[in-house]
């Protein structure tokens, strides 16, 4: 490699570095504070076995790793959709939750516990990927109708419509049944809490596959960002590459949607974020360096929601999906007015 190849890369290879420093520090964050602060030493003394507290022992693996390896796959997960269905519709607004997707596996959730009875995990996480899927292919579909075919707001109005419908069936569902009603009021704030290590191993295969899946189509969405005509002149095959990565965002939507609930926003503000980094850094619109970014990006601003919501009322907690939901909020309102989609 030469030294002008190797200065390109300091910068890009400083910022992963960089983000991936920032999570290692809230992951050790999330294991040390919450109703109970911990000192480092002794969440240290907890992982590496040095029993020095019983009760420290069992906060730190029973109840904070899982809810911090679950903010890490699912932060992950979200980011890497987010950008990836950015890249797919070539929509600056589109994202698991605004496109509807996120809906969708919620509502196959409230159908497998309210109508099936199912309670654990992986018995409803199918439910959550079939309604991912149903649900992203209704919102293209309708986004297609009309003279001006596919359009950014046909998109993202027609992704409202069907979140509104799906919604409002789930509420009619889950306010007939006192149990499922129980379950999803929880599960819809979008919150890490209440989980175990077997939730994490029942996701993070769909997560792995998923992931795969997304940063392998990086490539073919560096060509399909120059128009559908150039990426087929190169060779690519978009049938294929739309469907790699309609089936990436389904696994990765649904098995986050299936274990924490839906955290709105955080797949459309993480890929902006991504790109303002990738171009300080140097590289540009690349998604082989914007998809990496955003799968770091994604977890850091959910742990950093997650540790927050734990310390502003303690013992009480503030969801994590409602602290994000602040941010993406007025983020949303921002795009909309900068790029004057309404004139579109």
């Amino acid at each position: 490699m030469t030294g002008v190849a190797r200065g390109r890369l300091r910068r890009p290879v400083l910022l992963l570095t960089g983000l991936a420093g920032c999570l290692a520090l809230l992951c050790l964050l999330s294991l040390a504070l919450g109703a109970l602060n911990v000192p480092f030493g002794q969440v240290a003394g907890a992982l590496t076995g040095r029993h020095e507290s019983t009760v420290v022992h069992n906060v730190i693996w029973s109840v904070r790793v899982p809810r911090t390896a679950l903010g890490l796959l699912a932060g992950l997960a979200l980011g890497l959709s987010g950008a990836l269905m950015q890249a797919l519709t070539r929509n600056p607004l589109a994202d698991p939750g605004l496109l509807g997707v996120t809906a969708g596996g919620g509502f196959g959730v409230v159908i497998a516990v309210g109508v099936f009875g199912l309670g654990s995990l992986y018995g409803y996480i199918w439910f959550s990927f079939a309604g991912a899927l149903l649900t992203s292919v209704a919102v293209y579909l309708l986004g297609r109708l009309g003279r001006s075919g596919l359009t950014p707001v046909k998109l993202a109005l027609a992704g409202v419509a069907v979140s509104a419908l799906l919604s409002s069936v789930t509420s009619a569902i889950v306010l007939t049944d006192t149990d499922a009603l129980n379950r999803y009021r929880f599960w819809s704030a979008g919150s890490l809490a209440d989980q175990n290590g077997g939730a994490v191993l029942d996701v993070l295969p769909f997560v792995g596959v998923g992931a795969v899946l997304a940063l392998t189509c990086a490539p073919a969405l560096n060509s399909l960002a120059l128009g559908e005509d150039v990426a087929a002149a190169l060779g690519r095959r978009l049938g294929i590459v739309r469907l790699q990565g309609v089936t990436a965002v389904t696994l990765l939507t649904g098995a986050a949607v299936a274990v924490i609930g839906p955290i709105v926003f955080l797949g459309l503000v993480v890929p902006h974020v991504a790109r303002v980094l990738a171009q300080w850094a140097g590289v540009g619109p690349d998604h082989r360096w914007l998809l990496p970014l955003s799968a770091l990006i994604a977890p850091i601003i959910l742990l950093a929601a997650d540790i927050v919501g734990r310390m502003v009322d303690r013992p009480i907690e503030i969801q994590a999906g409602v602290l994000i939901a602040f941010l993406g909020g007025p983020f949303f309102i921002a795009m909309v007015r900068r790029r004057r989609l309404a004139e579109v």
